[in-house]
């Protein structure tokens, strides 16, 4: 099978084949390409452009060398010995200086020939140097046209898996929405039974506020993959074109801190509902939860979403990778200019090789080798709607003294634990 060659490659071996007779007086010009090679099979060249034309100039080469004439691949080198075997030299001196035999050759690869001869006079050695250009012309055009050839090929199985990954997404959130609904269903019958004054209601609330939540996350990808698979994977040559519409970082749905809506936001009513469905967690997995609160916080500024969503994301941490009999502390300081939450945990802790990445896209560390589930995005959604909003994130292991509300009693083991404070501008008054 012959090598893959585009449309433009072909038009350049012809003016190559042009060029050699209108401006060296050549009779006759081939360019010849080798077929594909495949191990322990032959290989045969192949002739893509010639002058006068291919049949007339195969014909006038035919006397040269047998159609039956094969080599195998190894032996397709440089040297002058495949010119005699593929091309048998003329019966005189005279003959074998009118005809040229090129190899096209590229990291010691013979990619094809370049085969041109001329009747009425020799060749003169700067006429052989110009020529011996032309092929080194080709064989550098040759591989380019080879690796764009494959580009091309590549860039089309991506897409052909992208829509695949497109359409199982589209199925997925589909099916998804019949048990969310029913969730939502069972947490308003649940909440709906229960006296006011029952402790559970809270729980029943919960149900209630997550579901909404996904709910809210469900249109969002839904906005993702209305996208389509065009806007997702583009051609090359619109790669560096924008989007039509940005691709939503939940639960922001932006991408840049121009576009994020920033509000007054109360950390605190924030924070509470959060840390009613933590105890509930954490109260079935036998942690405890303590917190430090002030009555009074003042407003940042920021999203109430993204707000949201990073603190979620590490109580959901702290409590997933905290083991059973430890303990979670939540506390909030306010300073000057500044609110800061802490979430710290008595689990295992962070090695300190992992400490730099924490934030990385999919990065796990040594928590990739556990059993505990995970996909390594959080934090790196988390620190990102952060900086959305002008705010820091920092992460310590061993816990940071500061984040230990009990600072007189059941400390945890010495080097475990984990702390993350992210701390929030306050918002100025008018």
């Amino acid at each position: 099978m012959l090598m893959p060659t585009s449309s433009e490659f072909v038009a350049l071996c012809r003016s190559q084949v042009a060029l050699l007779t209108q401006a060296f007086g050549a009779s006759l010009s081939i360019v010849y390409l080798t077929e594909e090679w495949v191990e322990n099979t032959q290989t045969q060249l192949v002739a893509i452009a010639a002058y006068p034309d291919i049949s007339v100039a195969l014909e006038k080469v035919n006397r040269l060398a047998p159609a039956s004439d094969r080599l195998k691949n190894e032996e397709l080198t440089p040297e002058l010995e495949f010119e005699a075997t593929f091309f048998p030299a003329k019966p005189n001196a005279l003959a074998q200086q009118q005809q040229l035999i090129l190899p096209l050759v590229h990291e010691e690869m013979v990619l094809g020939l370049l085969v041109t001869e001329r009747e009425d006079r020799l060749w003169t050695t700067w006429e052989r140097g110009q020529i011996q250009r032309v092929a080194d012309t080709l064989s550098l055009a040759c591989v380019m046209d080879q690796r764009s050839q494959w580009l091309e090929e590549t860039h089309h199985q991506q897409r052909l898996v992208q829509r695949q990954q497109h359409d199982m997404l589209d199925n997925l959130v589909h099916q998804l929405r019949s048990p969310l609904t029913a969730l939502r269903t069972f947490g308003k019958l649940l909440s709906k039974r229960l006296r006011p004054e029952d402790r559970n209601q809270q729980i029943a609330n919960s149900i209630l506020r997550e579901s909404d939540r996904l709910q809210d996350l469900l249109q969002q990808v839904d906005g993702a993959i209305d996208l389509g698979s065009a806007d997702l994977l583009p051609d090359y040559e619109a790669a560096s074109e924008p989007p039509k519409q940005p691709i939503p970082l939940l639960p922001a749905g932006v991408l840049t801190a121009s576009n994020l809506e920033l509000e007054p936001c109360s950390v605190v009513d924030i924070l509470q509902p959060l840390l009613e469905s933590a105890t509930a967690i954490a109260h079935d997995k036998g942690l405890t939860i303590r917190t430090e609160i002030p009555t009074s916080v003042a407003s940042v500024l920021g999203n109430c979403g993204a707000v949201r969503e990073v603190l979620s994301n590490l109580l959901d941490n702290a409590l997933k990778y905290t083991p059973t009999g430890g303990q979670v502390h939540v506390k909030i300081d306010q300073g000057a200019s500044w609110v800061s939450v802490w979430i710290t945990d008595t689990g295992f802790g962070i090695p300190q090789e992992d400490l730099p990445h924490m934030f990385e896209r999919h990065y796990r560390g040594v928590q990739a080798q556990g059993n505990i589930p995970g996909t390594g995005l959080g934090l790196a959604i988390a620190r990102r709607l952060i900086e959305q909003m002008q705010g820091k994130i920092e992460v310590f292991s061993p816990i940071k003294n500061d984040g230990w509300i009990s600072r007189n009693a059941d400390q945890p083991p010495s080097g475990k634990g984990t702390t993350f404070v992210v701390g929030l501008p306050v918002r100025e008054s008018a």
